[in-house]
C-alpha cells in the first residue's frame, strides 16, 4: 500500500532531518537509496545516514565530465565512512551516438541539446540506480532555486514510482556548512574556490558575490531552465 505523502508531510513538519531519515531507513530497510552528487548537502546526508545505517545504498552518477576534485571526494568519503558509494555510468552506445551526431559540447548550442545530454548522462543511469528502491533521498533545499521553493519533505516521484524524500528541505546554506564543520564532513575543495553548486566541468562555473548559488550551473541559459531533469519533472 502506497503511503500518503501529505500525511507524511504533516508528520514530519517540525522534525529534524535525522529524524526523517531514521523513519524511512527503519521502515524501508534495504529499499532506500541516497542519490548523491557529492555536493555539500549530499555529504551532510551521507554523514547522517551512515550514523543510522551504514549499509544504506548511496550512489552517484559519473557522467564522464566531472571535475577531478569530485572523483577525489568519492575516494575520501569512502575511506572516512568505510562505505562503497555505488557509481553508475551512462550507456556507452547512447553517449557515442549523441556526441558523434551533435558534437562533444553540444549542450552549448541549445536547451534541447543540453537536456538530451543530461538525459543520457544522468536521468537514464539514475533509473538503473533506483530500480527496486522504494525511497529516494535527495539533498534538495528550498533556497537553492526558485524551482525548488515549492518542494516538500515527501513527494511521490512518478517517473520512478517511489517516494522522494528531501530531509534538508528547510535548511539554510548556513546550517549545511555549520553541520559540515562541526562534524568534520569531507566536502569538495571547489566549494572553497567559488563553486557553491558543482556538476559537470563544462556546465559549471564560479559564482560571483551576490549571485544566486545555482547561477554557475548552465550559466548561458535562462534561469527558469536550470534543472537537469532529475528533479521537478512535469
Amino acid at each position: 500500500m502506497k503511503e500518503d505523502p501529505e500525511l507524511l508531510n504533516a508528520l514530519f513538519k517540525d522534525k529534524q532531518p535525522a529524524e526523517i531519515l531514521a523513519y524511512f531507513l527503519d521502515k524501508y530497510k534495504g529499499k532506500v537509496a541516497l542519490g548523491s552528487s557529492l555536493g555539500a548537502e549530499d555529504q551532510v546526508l551521507t554523514d547522517m545516514i551512515v550514523k543510522i545505517d551504514r549499509k544504506t545504498k548511496i550512489f552517484t552518477l559519473d557522467t564522464g565530465r566531472l571535475f577531478p576534485e569530485t572523483y577525489q571526494l568519492i575516494e575520501k568519503t569512502n575511506r572516512k565512512y568505510q562505505i562503497n558509494i555505488r557509481i553508475y555510468f551512462p550507456d556507452t552506445v547512447q553517449v557515442e551516438k549523441m556526441v558523434n551526431e551533435k558534437g562533444i559540447n553540444l549542450f552549448y548550442e541549445s536547451i534541447e541539446n543540453r537536456k538530451l545530454c543530461c538525459h543520457i548522462r544522468k536521468i537514464e543511469p539514475s533509473k538503473r540506480a533506483l530500480h527496486g528502491m522504494k525511497i529516494w533521498i535527495t539533498g534538495i533545499r528550498k533556497d537553492q532555486s526558485l524551482s525548488r521553493f515549492y518542494n516538500k519533505h515527501v513527494e511521490w516521484e512518478n517517473e520512478n514510482k517511489l517516494l522522494k524524500i528531501n530531509p534538508l528541505l528547510n535548511w539554510t546554506e548556513k546550517q549545511v556548512w555549520e553541520y559540515i564543520k562541526f562534524n568534520h564532513v569531507p566536502y569538495n575543495e571547489l566549494h572553497d574556490k567559488g563553486f557553491p553548486s558543482i556538476g559537470c566541468m563544462p556546465c559549471t562555473r564560479t559564482v560571483k558575490p551576490g549571485e544566486d548559488i545555482r547561477s554557475g550551473r548552465w550559466w548561458w541559459e535562462d534561469a527558469g531552465h536550470k534543472e537537469c531533469g532529475l528533479h521537478n519533472r512535469k
